[in-house]
């Protein structure tokens, strides 16, 4: 990991060890990276993605990658396109389809061979796919998203400036900012958590806690944006090693299933399944200790050592108002289906405590505007 305000400078030098020729996966809008690209010090070929990747772009990219003959891969964007080059650098160095090693609707064949070197250089602060080991991609023929994962996938170097996100419109740092705080969040509830990746969630909560409103009003105040660029980069290996909530377990149903951001649709569950977590435990675990994680989440955030987990929720409430994120609109008729997905998506098995269906519905229900507030 390299990490701080000018270091994407150190690109050239980096892929001088690793490779001879690029592919290089960016958004859709190539020329924002011109400056960077013009001093990248090989040759290079362009992938590029439109939103977030599905399994035909994924196909598409590794093409190009053959064709082009390229041993090295780079990624510069959101974490659509460092999802994009995990997945690609991954298939270069085993051959074979993305279905054959996608959870959950391909065949999940274990990745055997290690990527080829693949830096990633994330330019918002959200996912924290530089350094995690699975890359998502939407799978349309199945309605939703699912993940190639294994430790083969991680980046060989995650390249992190936050000078790169000062740029970010006031939307993305919002979607992806709660994403990062999330992707704290859960790690530090989630059953699976342990001292390291304690650890990791509370820097990343504190630094959402000073940096996100922050820089969601001044894009140039470089503090704030450091402050998220490692909250993201403390979520990302949380994350990686204990599991995430509820929360990512409706993300990646919604996304599979509409086109929705994935930042936008984990800003949009934040609060209900943090309500509804709340309100399970107190009824059916008060003894859990997870109880007393929301109390500490709580104080990270407001930086009041006296806060509790009502404070910490309304933090988060009147954030996700500041920041405009709008509510979720479903396909009529599909609630049922999106129950049903999100009780048994991967993301969801590390949450504090086993929600009922009902409770799962409630949550949906109130990320569509028609539920009930937590008190």
């Amino acid at each position: 990991m390299l990490f701080g305000a000018g270091r994407a400078k150190e690109l050239p030098g980096v892929l001088a060890g690793l490779g001879t020729r690029a592919l290089v996966c960016t958004g859709a809008h190539p020329d924002r990276y011109a400056g960077t690209l013009s001093t990248l010090g090989l040759p290079y070929i362009l992938s590029t993605v439109d939103g977030e990747p599905t399994v035909e772009v994924a196909r598409a990219a590794v093409q190009t990658a053959r064709r082009y003959g390229a041993d090295v891969v780079v990624s510069i964007g959101g974490g659509s396109v460092l999802d994009l080059g995990k997945a690609v650098a991954m298939l270069l160095a085993n051959g074979g389809d993305p279905l054959d090693y996608i959870e959950v609707v391909g065949a999940g064949t274990p990745v055997s061979r290690p990527s080829v070197p693949h830096v990633a250089v994330p330019t918002t602060a959200g996912t924290g796919a530089e350094v995690t080991a699975n890359a998502v991609l939407t799978v349309p023929e199945h309605g939703l998203k699912a993940s190639l994962r294994s430790p083969l996938l991680l980046a060989r170097v995650a390249l992190v400036d936050p000078l790169l996100t000062v740029d970010c419109p006031p939307a993305v740092t919002a979607s992806s900012g709660l994403d990062a705080l999330t992707q704290c969040l859960e790690p530090l509830v989630s059953v699976r958590a342990n001292p390291v990746t304690d650890a990791l969630a509370r820097e990343g909560l504190r630094r959402a806690g000073t940096g996100l409103r922050r820089a969601y009003a001044d894009g140039t105040d470089l503090a704030a944006r450091t402050d998220m660029a490692l909250a993201a980069l403390s979520g990302g290996m949380a994350l990686a090693n204990a599991k995430l909530g509820t929360v990512h377990g409706f993300a990646s149903v919604i996304g599979g299933l509409m086109d929705v951001p994935h930042g936008m649709a984990c800003a949009a569950f934040l609060v209900p399944v943090v309500e509804a977590n709340l309100r399970a435990l107190e009824e059916r675990a008060p003894d859990s200790p997870a109880l007393s994680r929301y109390a500490e989440v709580a104080r990270l955030l407001t930086g009041d050592p006296g806060s509790s987990t009502v404070d910490g929720l309304e933090w988060l409430r009147e954030t996700v108002a500041h920041l405009g994120v709008p509510a979720v609109t479903l396909p009529t008729g599909a609630e049922d289906e999106v129950v049903a997905k999100v009780a048994k998506a991967s993301s969801t098995q590390g949450n504090p405590i086993v929600l009922t269906a009902d409770e799962l519905r409630t949550v949906l229900r109130a990320a569509t505007g028609q539920g009930q507030r937590y008190s």
